[in-house]
């Protein structure tokens, strides 16, 4: 630990720079979307090789062309994916809609009904869940995924629970990866519970790793192996491949899943943007070229967590620890004691912003123990001042330095 005077001369130099440092939320940087920059002068021929004139209605499943790159990064069959707009998000919200309007045992008429969610987690996942009435129960985190044990109790203490939602590559916010048998694990134990189990998997970090990260079976081969395809959706986008809310999101499904969803969209959406589907289709064109764009997103966004590591390694082991994801847009910082809170209110003293602690939970409800650090969107320059200030507030919050 830095001296108290050490610390608190740190923290009177950063309020009087005037900071204004924002890691709130992460989204891709100018230079990452300077890398799809070529989407924007793509020559369109609005009519396709099959005579479908993309400047009018119809495909309302996306165009074929589209549908085979999704089934290439799903590892799924193109009949099984409807390509799609905007994001993973948009989607996951669009099941749970179908679910509870169309499904054969509507979720709106339900007197109780609740869902499993893997925290810490996504702040907008919450929202689908309250927006539903949806009681949310919590499941820890593990490094290879849901905590299997914890899952399994939780369904035997309930009798009312629809299914789960996660982020099963690269986890928003701490990072974790899924392994296979985690996977199947949480479909086994889920088909046990209910033939109408529902599996909804969020795959938005489905491409995007920095280092090195674990092999990850298709969930739709892990779904078929376990025979639980027309219960499992899948959903993934190109919102940080090119464009945020400019690309297009793909989503998998089978079954009475795939119909409900399909039914539903077709209330809504009369066709996706088909000249915007065959722009990426020209610009990407298949799995091979995916992966070498992604490359170069993982060039500018590696040194970022580093630096934050680097940092954040400079914090006395006992204020506690953060995550080491391999890919994805954040990171945590885990604290040893229940700080989080003032860590933030201190931050924001100093000009940095950082996502409230209580986002990472259901209706806010956390042990105020760790915070989400969003490395992507600012230089690393100002990373590195923020993540400066941020030890300092550590430091304060955890030694109860008066300030």
């Amino acid at each position: 630990m830095n001296s108290a005077d050490s610390i608190l001369t740190h923290f009177k130099k950063y309020k009087d720079m005037s900071i204004n440092i924002d890691i709130t939320r992460g989204k891709p940087e100018g230079l990452q979307l300077d890398i799809s920059n070529e989407l924007l002068s793509l020559k369109v021929d609005p009519i396709t090789e099959s005579g479908i004139d993309l400047r009018n209605y119809g495909e309302p499943l996306g165009i074929e062309e589209a549908r085979e790159l999704g089934s290439q990064i799903l590892g799924a069959p193109s009949k099984n994916i409807i390509a799609a707009e905007q994001s993973s998000l948009l989607l996951t919200y669009q099941t749970f809609l179908s679910y509870y309007l169309f499904s054969d045992d509507p979720w709106k008429k339900r007197k109780s009904k609740k869902f499993i969610y893997p925290v810490p987690g996504f702040d907008r996942h919450f929202r689908i869940l309250e927006d539903f009435d949806i009681e949310v129960i919590t499941v820890p985190l593990k490094d290879d995924g849901v905590d299997i044990e914890e899952y399994t109790k939780i369904l035997k203490e309930n009798n009312d629970v629809c299914g789960i939602l996660s982020v099963p590559r690269h986890s928003n916010p701490s990072g974790e990866t899924f392994t296979d048998e985690n996977i199947k694990k949480i479909f086994k134990i889920g088909k046990e519970y209910s033939d109408n189990f529902l599996f909804i998997f969020d795959h938005a970090y489905l491409v995007h790793d920095f280092l090195p990260t674990i092999k990850q079976t298709p969930i739709w081969s892990i779904a078929t192996t376990e025979k639980v395809t027309d219960n499992c959706v899948v959903a993934t986008s190109f919102s940080k491949v090119t464009f945020g809310g400019g690309g297009l999101s793909f989503i998998l499904s089978g079954g009475r899943s795939f119909n409900l969803i399909k039914r539903m969209r077709e209330s809504m959406i009369i066709c996706p943007d088909k000249i915007n589907q065959k722009r990426h289709v020209m610009f990407l064109k298949d799995i091979d070229n995916i992966t070498n764009h992604m490359k170069k997103h993982a060039e500018l966004i590696l040194p970022k967590f580093e630096a934050v590591k680097k940092i954040l390694s400079d914090i006395p082991s006992e204020c506690g620890s953060f995550s080491n994801p391999t890919g994805g847009y954040f990171m945590t910082y885990n604290f040893n004691k229940p700080i989080a809170t003032k860590v933030q209110t201190i931050c924001e003293e100093m000009g940095l912003y950082i996502t409230p602690a209580s986002s990472l939970f259901p209706k806010g409800k956390c042990l105020d123990n760790v915070l989400r650090i969003a490395p992507t969107y600012v230089s690393v320059n100002k990373l590195e001042l923020a993540m400066n200030i941020f030890i300092t507030a550590v430091q304060i919050a955890h030694f109860d330095i008066e300030y």
